[in-house]
């Protein structure tokens, strides 16, 4: 009996959403894509990551080998909750199609490029036979979460069992309006921090008796905030501090707070390493925080933590222009624009992966990913799915 190859990006998609793979669960959205990797040949491996106080994550690693170069193709299967699930116009796992769309949660962010880049070796298989290099599928279930048990994690584990790879591609959803719009070729780095100003508390009629952490936290903040970081660079446009946010955690309009807080985040270019960043900014708290507080007449210097969270995530650009000019070529030959070459938007799991080779990131429109009735055009899936399968065709030559 003749096995039907997984040609169909919709179909491949459909099964995909119909997994409720909310991070860290599988939901069936490996199985399913291990059944549809099968019969192509690939050898899959599951493996599944621990790490104490974070969620287990299983994850998944294909590889179809051949005599060559080596591609891997990397995204996740884990989605982030649905939301108000009486929102969606349709529900957010039933793949349900309307007006030429198919909605579900995971549609752009990221099922639908993995669908895609399935139905392209699929296509690629059955039309030219096995490919002149190999093939590999780096598919995780934490990138929606921590990032710990997940692709790290993965990376290293195929490493050690020797696997080398030439370039990679990740399908995150990278086209601002339009598919065939943008190639995403770097990333802007990532740091966190939370800033906490101690006081006393006490009657807001009475503020001799208490110590009012609000306007040192505010001068904090500001110092942050001024002077601009930098201007951007040739490749990376300005880092940019944002507050995400000040609180005191105070009901009561006639008590002054014992502390206040502020988070923020910084998203930082080339100009920066998160070590000299870090230290730019411990600098500009201290000499805030020196003697600009005036409390009951007298300067005295606002007492406060910095403590940073989280992992930094570093800053880089791809350096491969063969990687990048094949991404580019097959783009063009397909939907007839040039992509840009941008660095913007947020962090990926590019950021791992550019440690083990060049990686570029190209996948479906992002407008409604994280978004209620999360969707994507049918005929982007053909098109991302024609794509690949011509860089597929070029690479590999």
């Amino acid at each position: 009996m003749m096995t039907t190859l997984p040609t169909d990006p919709a179909a491949n998609l459909a099964t995909l959403i119909r997994c409720q793979s909310v991070t860290p669960t599988e939901g069936g959205a490996l199985t399913s894509l291990a059944e549809m990797l099968n019969p192509l040949g690939f050898a899959v491996d599951r493996q599944t990551f621990s790490e104490e106080g974070t969620p287990d994550v299983e994850n998944l690693y294909a590889r179809l080998s051949g005599n060559g170069p080596h591609l891997m193709f990397a995204g996740h299967t884990d989605v982030v909750p649905v939301g108000d699930e009486a929102a969606w116009t349709h529900p957010p796992f039933s793949a349900e199609i309307a007006d030429g769309m198919m909605y579900g949660r995971g549609a752009v962010d990221m099922k639908g490029g993995i669908a895609c880049f399935v139905a392209a070796v699929a296509r690629h298989v059955e039309q030219n036979g096995p490919l002149k290099g190999s093939v590999s599928l780096l598919i995780t279930g934490d990138e929606e979460g921590p990032a710990i048990n997940g692709t790290v994690k993965l990376l290293e584990w195929a490493a050690a069992r020797g696997e080398k790879w030439d370039a990679a591609i990740v399908g995150e959803p990278t086209n601002p309006e339009t598919l065939g719009d943008m190639i995403k070729i770097g990333r802007r780095g990532s740091i966190s921090g939370r800033l906490i100003v101690h006081g006393r508390q006490g009657h807001a009629a009475y503020p001799h008796l208490a110590d009012n952490p609000v306007p040192g936290i505010v001068t904090l903040v500001d110092a942050l905030l001024h002077p601009a970081l930098d201007e951007g660079t040739a490749e990376f446009q300005a880092t940019n501090l944002e507050v995400t946010t000040l609180d005191v955690g105070n009901p009561a309009v006639n008590v002054i707070p014992a502390r206040a807080e502020a988070a923020f985040n910084i998203r930082f270019n080339d100009s920066w390493s998160a070590e000299n960043l870090q230290a730019e900014i411990e600098k500009r708290l201290e000499k805030a925080a020196g003697s600009t507080r005036l409390r009951q007449g007298r300067s005295e210097p606002i007492v406060y933590e910095l403590i940073w969270t989280g992992r930094p995530s570093p800053v880089f650009l791809t350096r491969s222009e063969k990687l990048i000019e094949h991404m580019g070529a097959a783009v063009e030959a397909i939907t007839g624009r040039r992509a840009a070459l941008s660095t913007s938007g947020g962090s990926s799991d590019a950021r791992f992966i550019k440690d083990y080779c060049p990686v570029v990131e190209f996948g479906l429109v992002g407008k409604t990913m994280h978004m209620v009735d999360e969707r994507v055009a049918l005929d982007d899936l053909e098109t991302l799915t024609r794509i690949y399968q011509r860089f597929l065709q070029d690479w590999f030559v």
